[in-house]
């Protein structure tokens, strides 16, 4: 619950914030940090990894006896001290992928032990028919190779919207995991990996969808953010698009965020306010290649008249203060991770963010070594100044 104080600053924030006159914020620092072991699997269930070769990857021998816990790609605070965190499809491809089954897990993160506990959590699954496409499994458990989900927001009716990558798609779920109706397609973008595409061109690069979505403070909007520029677009323009709740269809409204450079990625995407969202932009580096890991707050309302979001760097995650050596870190504390996929407000000034590991590929905090799912909490050097509603 938020406090008297929390609500009071929400409501009486100045009219000329930081954010939104476009001035960066100073460096955020580090107040926690935990790690989940890359090798944590569900207990008792099936085999993966079958189609990613024998490796060794990182030092892991493939096929794996359980389901690799992995992947972070979307996070729900759900304010008990817990989170819902989605797994992406698995492997990284459609084709690899069949054996890994879609699941949202419960984990629970202790900063004073460093430690991110699994505290259970569920599959995905279309009992009711509702894809109209065939599926891998005749049981209708989902799979990687039927979406690539990698976003995730609680509705206020407590049902799970989540954004794919494979149609795009938007896939509308029950709190504990049942599809409640049709992928609903975004009009005029396709992947490659679209079930619908029947041989036509694809306009969107493969696994370039919905790889953040928000929603709006009210609960009566989704805001997905594609992770890749349409065709015939300015190449790093991305579409953020807006989905209304109520009608179950998107408004035709939509805003353009540009990344600062093409190459560049985006990993998540959540509201502040009516007009402001925070947004992970990222490079594909890890380790020592890792350069561009950062969080921007986006703006609706383009207060410069240059067509796109304007944006402000709230926090350089390649450079986050640690005064405390936090996790055994130095001073300086760096987040390399190929994929950055999850944040969350915590209140006005802290953030969670959590890596995507892409077990047992990535090796951005050691070389040679699959990387641990990380879960850090960093303070913004300034307020945000977020709708009270933003933190629900």
């Amino acid at each position: 619950m938020l406090s008297a104080v929390a609500l009071t600053a929400g409501l009486t924030a100045p009219a000329a914030l930081a954010g939104e006159r476009g001035d960066d914020f100073g460096q955020a620092t580090l107040t926690g940090w935990a790690a989940l072991p890359a090798e944590t699997f569900v207990p008792g269930s099936e085999p993966s990894g079958a189609a990613i070769g024998a490796g060794p990857f990182n030092g892991i021998a493939a096929p794996f006896a359980d389901q690799p816990v992995q992947g972070f790609s979307g996070v729900v605070n759900r304010h008990d001290g817990t989170y819902d965190v989605l797994s992406d499809n698995g492997y990284g491809a459609k084709a690899n992928s069949a054996d890994f089954l879609l699941r949202v897990h419960r984990v629970k993160s202790d900063t004073r032990t460093g430690q991110v506990k699994v505290l259970g959590g569920f599959n995905l699954t279309d009992p009711d028919h509702k894809v109209p496409f065939p599926l891998t499994r005749a049981d209708r458990t989902l799979t990687g190779a039927d979406f690539d989900v990698e976003s995730i927001v609680r509705s206020y009716d407590g049902t799970l919207w989540l954004g794919d990558e494979f149609g795009p798609f938007l896939l509308h779920f029950s709190p504990t995991g049942k599809l409640l109706e049709a992928p609903i397609s975004l009009e005029g973008v396709k992947a490659p990996e679209n079930p619908f595409l029947n041989g036509g061109t694809p306009n969107l690069g493969g696994s370039k969808g919905f790889e953040g979505m928000a929603r709006s403070v009210d609960g009566r909007y989704l805001y997905p953010l594609l992770e890749g520029t349409v065709s015939g677009d300015t190449p790093g323009d991305l579409r953020f698009n807006q989905f209304d709740l109520k009608s179950g269809q998107y408004t035709g409204k939509r805003w353009t965020y540009r990344l600062e450079s093409p190459a560049h990625a985006i990993g998540d995407a959540i509201a502040v306010d009516k007009h402001r969202f925070l947004v992970i932009e990222r490079d594909g580096g890890q380790g020592e290649t890792a350069k561009v890991k950062r969080i921007y707050l986006a703006d609706t309302r383009d207060r410069d008249h240059d067509g796109v979001m304007d944006k402000t760097l709230v926090a350089d995650l390649m450079n986050l203060a640690n005064p405390k050596k936090l996790g055994g870190f130095g001073e300086t504390f760096t987040f390399p991770f190929q994929t950055i996929e999850d944040v969350t407000l915590l209140d006005d000034r802290t953030l969670a963010v959590l890596n995507d590991n892409n077990f047992p590929f990535s090796s951005g905090r050691t070389a040679g070594k699959a990387d641990n799912n990380e879960f850090i909490t960093i303070r913004l050097d300034e307020r945000l100044h977020a709708d009270p509603r933003a933190f629900f």
